[in-house]
């Protein structure tokens, strides 16, 4: 009887069971269903027309061929190949200005990205005002006046313009001569912003500009002797600029080069050593002071 009724209730038992299975089955069927109709209503109703382009029509960016680096590694032989293209069309611009000015401008030359015109003195001031004035050029703006020595040339200096065109974000220089006293005729009234580029220039070389509203010294003392940016300028100066303790002000001496302070006992030069060399005080190099012979005071008691 007992094992009649255990056999009932386990056969109850794996019908409850598989009824339980069975239900969760259908309900995680039946939603999956309604996912997938809402998903591809969805799908449906965004759909683009069949003229608009997919995103499956799209390609794959992944299989497309790559661009080549070759070029961008490739090495520089020349560095003037870096400015081929902006040579030439230096070249022509060059060409132009000394076809629109041949009596002033003389040659031209590019190096790199630089173009460089050159001028006689008495042709400065012409090839200023056309070059800021042309509707080619506007170079508005004077950057920089700059000068170098040569003192083995007859027109020992070379003067330098650096000129900004704003407009067409590009420069150009104009470079003309001088000598020790032949003058250059100043830019200020083309350029107003050269008027103290052209006194550092007279200052550090010597160059005189004529016409200029206030040629004098802007970065040397008053009074200072020389100018510093010649070749023939001696490296220690003319003078000597010190503080004197008693006087307690700034005296201007003649220059003295005291030769107890060198020490030449480590060989004549750094390229010929003679040791490690001794360490010398400036005390060792003072002389002993004279003592009195006792006849000469003797002489002088008698006296």
């Amino acid at each position: 009887m007992l094992s009649r009724i255990s056999t009932i209730f386990g056969k109850r038992l794996i019908c409850v069971r598989g009824f339980t299975t069975g239900a969760v089955v259908a309900t995680k069927a039946a939603a999956a269903a309604a996912a997938a109709a809402t998903t591809t209503g969805a799908r449906a109703a965004s759909k683009p027309s069949s003229n608009e382009p997919t995103y499956e029509d799209l390609p794959n960016p992944r299989g497309l061929p790559r661009p080549s680096t070759i070029d961008l590694h490739r090495p520089i032989v020349d560095p003037k190949d870096k400015y081929k293209e902006q040579s030439e069309e230096l070249h022509k611009f060059g060409r132009y200005i000394m076809g629109c000015m041949p009596k002033f401008i003389q040659q031209f030359s590019v190096w790199k990205d630089e173009l460089t015109v050159y001028v006689a003195p008495s042709g400065l001031r012409p090839v200023g005002v056309f070059l800021r004035d042309h509707t080619s050029a506007q170079f508005k703006a004077c950057m920089d006046v700059t000068a170098a020595d040569y003192p083995t040339k007859h027109n020992r200096f070379d003067v330098m313009y650096d000129l900004l065109s704003v407009r067409f974000n590009s420069r150009i220089r104009i470079k003309t001569y001088a000598s020790e006293v032949s003058p250059v005729p100043s830019l200020v009234p083309v350029w107003p912003g050269c008027n103290w580029f052209e006194r550092e220039t007279y200052d550090l070389y010597g160059i005189f500009f004529e016409e200029h509203p206030d040629l004098r010294r802007i970065l040397t003392d008053y009074g200072f002797e020389g100018h510093p940016l010649r070749k023939d300028f001696p490296t220690t100066g003319y003078t000597e600029v010190r503080y004197d303790a008693e006087k307690r002000r700034i005296v201007y001496e003649p220059l003295e080069m005291t030769q107890a302070w060198r020490n030449f006992s480590v060989g004549s030069s750094v390229w010929d050593q003679v040791g490690d060399g001794v360490d010398v005080t400036p005390a060792d190099f003072k002389l002993p002071k004279p003592e009195i012979e006792e006849e000469e005071d003797k002489k002088k008691g008698k006296k």
